[in-house]
């Protein structure tokens, strides 16, 4: 860490360290917050898609959602903001499962959990952490692989993150989506999003938002464009210019070297030993 001063860019929340944007006052007040039935939940361990699936989301919906900032995202003034809303709400979230307010659980509320293979996810936040004013600063490409393993990064553990959603899926209710799929078939992965939503579609509208929704024409539009800082599906930033980066499968290649490789593979091993969803994971193409 460069500057004594960027410690204030963090605070920890149940063992969980998120940025100042999410105030402790509002994590608090996450508890009581009030669910609807319809309500949809976008999840994801940060740099794992949520932009792109957000996007597709809302091509869907072109009029009838609201997909909001991050329910953690703010103060506790957000979320009478949230209840103000009169139309169907699309929740973004990168909170672990366990902090999830209970109200989503007891009404069974959907949710929709965006995976992103955990090497280059570990590599887009390296990065993400360079660039983002908000996030304290990491030169060490070593160093962060080390604090990613541990947990020791804003939102916490990886692993951790995806065995809680995945212990607590309901029935029905949660479909794990894997970003490379939305890489490699951008089409079927629509198909299971407006599936999953009860949303009716034909082909020919697939084939439409699959062209508006590919990840090269959302970052050109990104750097062109100057979007409301407020909209924004990251609790990490209101800077949409720092969420498209590469977008590869398989960057981690340029970045572990075979001793850190075998260290994550190790540690990936123990700890999602026990899951389904690892199971399905790629890293390469």
């Amino acid at each position: 860490m460069s500057d004594p001063n960027e410690e204030d860019l963090i605070h920890t929340f149940n063992g969980i360290a998120f940025t100042t944007r999410s105030s402790p006052e509002l994590l608090k007040s996450l508890a009581s917050f009030e669910a609807r039935d319809d309500d949809v939940l976008l999840v994801s361990y940060p740099k794992s898609g949520t932009h792109w699936l957000a996007e597709i989301i809302m091509l869907l919906h072109p009029s009838r959602v609201a997909i909001t900032s991050p329910i953690e995202f703010g103060d506790p003034s957000k979320l009478e903001q949230l209840d103000h809303l009169s139309c169907k709400r699309i929740l973004p979230t990168h909170l672990d499962c366990n902090m999830l307010p209970p109200a989503f659980k007891l009404k069974q509320c959907k949710a929709i959990y965006i995976l992103r293979n955990p090497k280059d996810t570990a590599v887009s936040m390296y990065h993400y952490y360079k660039e983002n004013p908000n996030l304290p600063t990491v030169d060490d490409w070593r160093e962060f692989l080390e604090m990613f393993l541990k947990g020791d990064v804003v939102c916490g553990s990886w692993f951790d993150h995806v065995l809680s959603w995945e212990e607590n899926s309901a029935g029905k209710s949660t479909l794990f989506l894997f970003y490379e799929d939305m890489k490699k078939d951008l089409p079927n992965v629509v198909k299971k999003v407006s599936a999953f939503l009860g949303v009716n579609i034909s082909e020919s509208r697939i084939h439409d938002i699959c062209a508006k929704a590919s990840f090269s024409e959302m970052k050109t539009n990104t750097e062109k464009e100057n979007y409301n800082p407020n909209q924004t599906v990251c609790a990490l930033t209101t800077n949409r210019r720092l969420v498209f980066r590469k977008g590869a499968v398989g960057d981690w290649k340029n970045h572990f070297t075979p001793k850190q490789n075998r260290m994550f593979e190790e540690a990936f091993a123990e700890k999602m030993k026990s899951s389904q969803v690892a199971k399905r994971i790629v890293y390469e193409f």
